[in-house]
């Protein structure tokens, strides 16, 4: 079964746990057993119970296909399965954005409806991250409206609010959706709430499944990353990590950005041979040449993916950076040097009237690179559209290619 990958936005205290708790256990992918074991954990520490407490009575287990952890959770509804992904903070983000959710194409943005809290700007870095990263579609959950009064007038402030900053960078109106909900009383999450009659859109869990997709990397041409060489009994094989489409014996194969081709002979996946792999598989594979070390290069049969040195780019800095830096791409690290063209304050979205960017802000820029890499816009496929950027042997940022110069 296809599993969604739904990334979990929003400040501290605004109520994702208690959101993802409530979604465990109005989908029923949470066990009686299991909500009846965190209400009596809730009651001998003498705290009132509420759906957040499910995710510490299922922490580090694995049930009945349900995996959960302290910053994942997978639920079951209507036959489709989601896998929730909680990123509490920017860096917590991009690691997941490089890692398990580099497919995640739905985001649901958490904001709290209660006094005194509201849209922070977390809130809203939160968001020009994320799709700067590639979520395409925003859920905005606003949440605790019970403390309010179920006030729609409060929640069309909030609602209001965001759209506008969605639109200042650059994501249409048609790629949001807003829903009031109270988390905690589990109100608008599966069934529409009668406290908030106003409400005329779709509860939560149907906004998730219109955004059920299955992935067509598999339908995509052959991209795939070299990562070491394998001694067997036919030779020396190239190891690597199918990205996207198939790779067979007697496929003809073009490495970049050395540029050269080849023909597959053998090849083996999980260390037996077989006819042919697909996307996600780790292989191992016999060519008809040796061409000795080439780690980090890339096997692709599309003329999407390009060898350069010059690339126009968005960068998103977790710490100043000045002029010489290092970026990796899939591993493979290279000098390089930025041209900044604008810097970004990602609170506003709006450009600032500096050249020096600071921590946390955005910038686009032109960057030339010490030496041709195998890279493509980010646009048409992420893996090898993004990269991480160092400044001083330290992580300094991350970025994505808006276009291939040359």
């Amino acid at each position: 079964m296809h599993i969604q990958q739904i990334t979990m936005l929003g400040h501290k205290d605004h109520g994702k746990s208690t959101l993802i708790g409530s979604l465990l256990m109005s989908t029923g992918s949470a066990t009686e057993e299991r909500i009846a074991d965190a209400k009596n954990t809730s009651k001998k520490l003498g705290k009132q119970f509420e759906p957040a407490f499910i995710l510490d009575a299922f922490s580090e287990e694995r049930e009945g296909g349900l995996t959960i952890d302290t910053a994942r959770a997978q639920i079951k509804y209507m036959g489709k399965a989601f896998e929730l992904i909680d990123v509490p903070g920017h860096e917590e983000l991009i690691k997941n954005m490089l890692s398990g959710a580099s497919y995640a194409n739905t985001a649901v943005l958490v904001v709290s409806a209660a006094k005194d809290e509201g849209i922070k700007p977390q809130t809203k870095r939160h968001l020009f991250l994320a799709k700067m990263l590639g979520i395409r579609h925003f859920i905005v959950a606003v949440n605790k409206m019970d403390t309010i009064g179920y006030s729609q007038n409060d929640y069309e402030m909030i609602k209001n609010d965001i759209a506008a900053y969605l639109d200042d960078i650059g994501v249409h109106s048609q790629s949001v959706n807003f829903v009031p909900i109270s988390a905690y009383k589990s109100e608008n999450i599966v069934s529409k709430s009668e406290n908030m009659h106003w409400y005329r859109g779709k509860p939560l869990m149907e906004l998730l499944l219109t955004c059920h997709t299955k992935s067509s990397t598999g339908k995509m041409p052959l991209r795939a990353i070299i990562q070491g060489t394998l001694e067997t009994e036919n030779g020396t094989a190239y190891t690597a990590k199918v990205l996207s489409g198939t790779i067979e014996i007697g496929s003809s194969i073009r490495i970049l950005p050395i540029n050269k081709k080849a023909t597959v002979k053998r090849l083996y996946v999980k260390g037996r041979e077989a006819r042919s792999a697909k996307a996600e598989e780790n292989i191992a594979i016999n060519i008809s040449q040796d061409m000795g070390n080439m780690r980090g290069e890339v096997i692709s049969n599309t003329n999407m993916t390009k060898s350069a040195n010059a690339i126009s780019t968005m960068l998103f800095f977790v710490k100043p950076v000045n002029g010489s830096v290092e970026l990796r791409f899939n591993g493979n690290g290279t000098k390089a040097r930025i041209s900044l063209d604008k810097i970004i304050d990602t609170v506003t979205g709006k450009p600032k009237n500096t050249q020096k960017p600071k921590a946390l802000d955005a910038a686009e820029c032109i960057i030339r690179l010490e030496k041709k890499i195998a890279v493509e816009e980010f646009s048409s496929f992420r893996d090898l559209g993004r990269f991480v950027v160092y400044s001083a042997g330290k992580f300094a940022g991350i970025g994505v290619v808006e276009k291939v110069l040359g």
